[in-house]
């Protein structure tokens, strides 16, 4: 094919040294997308590294030239000789098995205190230097830490078979690396039930492969030596433990495992690295790795720079803390002075008085709980570092104070809401982090009920308890209760007024009356708590206290009744029911619970967002209410209940 046209993808720059090959075969550049440019356009996760130093020493040498010369007295000089080059290499002092349980310790405390993993959205690979030591480390991690027993696996290019360790017998009471390696894949796969087509070795390899990259919570930790670093997608993975010597093309694909998109939560791919890789990163000769790296590349395509800038651990967390600190201050800067409990409410919450407020102020709610997040995030990655990221002790007073202060902004906007949880599922760790590393002046006991929602307490407990136990942030700011009760009801009204809108919409105009009483000064203190009380419980129980017993027990049958009342005098009307003409004591009630039994007759197993079936129970409503639009309305609020 003469006249063919070959055109190259490739994930990796083109070095100077493959440039004459590729560009007889294919030509230069058509296009290129640089990993700078990925970050910045945020389709990938930019990457923070950090060298760990495992710090070994030889025990008493006198020893151990004894234990040296009594195993080999059988053996001559050069025998000894050549054993000792053997096991003295850097790679047999790597894989000892005290550097490697202290390696297995490092990352199991990582995975007690770094957010993504000790929250379970994330999980790690460890590579190791070869199949020996994988099989190590997997044996290790299932010793020291039993909640990584079936959440940890070991994928190498090894299959076990009988013929690998048929010679390795020696006779003594241990194993040889291969019979290791044997022993443990025959222990990992021996109740693997093959999937068809595959190899045991295989379908162990392809269940941990999904797990990782689907439920990171179930396969925490992926132990590889060359497998996975190259083209596996795995979201969650956040971490990459390095304890392989790696260089060029093969080491920058395997950082890059963890810089996919998983989530807020995740904002960089973090390098960890036991073997040194990146100790010189910049020298004064230009040798340093990256330095290298990037005078290979072929910049000849123009456009941005493709190098690689891997982020220092402290430098970078100290940017991401001061980042954190001046968005919150800028968030709050528009709230009125002098900037207490009561101004913040009126900022994020909006005014009582106000139904749809609340709802129109959820942005500004949204981004104070976000911007906190990430500033408990930022402060918990440091927070046992913050005097070598450069901070003194002014510095991080000052730091531990802000961070206390938004943090009780963000709870009181929290219970002025209704927002009794925040918006992400990760902010219950975040709180176990900072509650560890801050110090609180005095101990003080945790009431029972601090986790219920208010509405809820104040039903249960009395109004007088609830703000004791909830709103003692507050400081008897009166006003601030009032509004935080008020913005809770409202809150609770909007969520269920598809549920039963004629019963919520005349809740809402009782919770209107009251605010503006309140405001008016035209009842007391004590007076507006317990209509509000009063009010509170209506909300919460969903019904009035005088209304027929039936009702109380059927939350379904109850919304029926409320809205059919609506239909206004129509009701009063005679009804005919098996051929005469009756006028019921309760119209409204007659009509709900025919409604209600005709539904529960009619209605197929998951009707809902099925037009057929739905289309059953509008005819069989048409029968009763005669009314198409009725029928319309009226089928929401069917929907809406869980009864049906």
């Amino acid at each position: 094919m003469p006249n063919a046209v070959f055109i190259g993808f490739t994930g990796t720059p083109l070095l100077k040294k493959d440039k004459q090959t590729s560009l007889e075969v294919f030509g230069g550049y058509i296009h290129t997308y640089k990993f700078c440019e990925a970050v910045e356009d945020k389709v990938v996760l930019d990457l923070v590294y950090e060298s760990r130093d495992i710090d070994q020493r030889l025990g008493s040498e006198q020893k151990i030239d004894a234990w040296f010369e009594a195993k080999t007295r059988g053996l001559n000089d050069w025998q000894k000789d050549e054993l000792k080059k053997h096991w003295g290499t850097m790679q047999k002092v790597l894989s000892s098995r005290s550097r490697m349980e202290r390696v297995v310790s490092d990352i199991i405390f990582d995975f007690s205190v770094k957010l993504r993993l000790s929250n379970e959205r994330g999980n790690a690979i460890l590579v190791a230097s070869s199949i020996y030591e994988a099989c190590k480390y997997f044996t290790l991690f299932q010793v020291q830490e039993t909640s990584f027993k079936g959440r940890c696996a070991v994928v190498t290019s090894y299959n076990p078979q009988a013929q690998d360790v048929t010679k390795e017998d020696t006779g003594a009471n241990t194993e040889t690396e291969k019979e290791f390696i044997y022993n443990t894949y025959s222990e990992l796969l021996k109740d693997i039930e093959t999937n068809p087509g595959m190899a045991k070795t295989e379908t162990y390899e392809e269940k941990a492969k999904d797990l990782f990259t689907k439920e990171p919570a179930n396969m925490k930790l992926l132990i590889v030596v060359d497998k996975l670093l190259t083209g596996f997608d795995a979201p969650p993975c956040t971490y990459l433990y390095i304890d392989k010597s790696m260089k060029d093309h093969g080491l920058f694909q395997a950082i890059c495992r963890t810089n996919r998109l998983d989530g807020d939560d995740k904002e960089f791919g973090y390098i960890v690295d036991y073997k040194d890789l990146f100790k010189n990163l910049v020298n004064d000769k230009g040798t340093g790795a990256l330095q290298v790296y990037s005078s290979e590349l072929d910049y000849s395509a123009g456009g941005a720079n493709s190098e690689v800038l891997m982020q220092d651990r402290l430098k970078k967390g100290r940017g991401r803390l001061e980042n954190a600190l001046e968005t919150l201050a800028l968030l709050c800067e528009p709230v009125e002075p002098p900037k207490g409990e009561l101004e913040h409410i009126h900022y994020f919450c909006g005014n009582t008085e106000i139904p749809t407020d609340l709802q129109e102020h959820e942005t500004q709610r949204a981004a104070l709980y976000k911007a906190t997040a990430s500033l408990t995030r930022s402060y918990a990655n440091i927070a046992d570092e913050l005097e070598a990221a450069g901070y003194n002790n002014s510095d991080i007073s000052r730091i531990k104070q802000l961070l206390e202060h938004y943090l009780n902004i963000r709870e009181i906007i929290r219970r002025a809401s209704g927002e009794s949880l925040d918006l992400k599922a990760y902010e219950a760790d975040m709180r176990h982090l900072i509650d560890t590393y801050i110090e609180a002046s005095e101990p003080r006991k945790v009431s029972s009920f601090e986790d219920m929602p208010l509405l809820d307490l104040i039903v249960k407990t009395g109004i007088d308890n609830a703000i004791a136990t909830q709103l003692d942030r507050l400081k008897g700011n009166k006003n601030a209760v009032a509004e935080t009760i008020e913005n809770n009801v409202r809150s609770k009204i909007i969520k269920e007024q598809l549920n039963d809108p004629a019963y919520y919409e005349k809740m809402s105009d009782l919770l209107e009356e009251i605010i503006a009483a309140r405001k008016a000064k035209a009842i007391e203190y004590e007076e507006y708590l317990k209509r509000i009380a009063d009010l509170v419980k209506q909300v919460e129980v969903g019904h009035e206290d005088d209304i027929n017993e039936v009702l109380k027990k059927s939350p379904a049958l109850r919304a029926l009744y409320n809205n059919v009342k609506k239909r206004g005098e129509r009701l009063e009307d005679q009804i005919e029911e098996n051929g005469e003409y009756i006028v019921p004591s309760d119209p409204a009630l007659d009509m709900a619970m025919r409604l209600d039994e005709t539904i529960k007759r009619v209605r197929a197993d998951d009707w809902r967002g099925v037009e057929p079936r739905e289309r059953v129970i509008k005819k069989a409503i048409y029968d009763i209410l005669n009314d198409i639009d009725e029928v319309e309305r009226i089928f929401i609020i069917i929907k809406a209940q869980k009864e049906y």
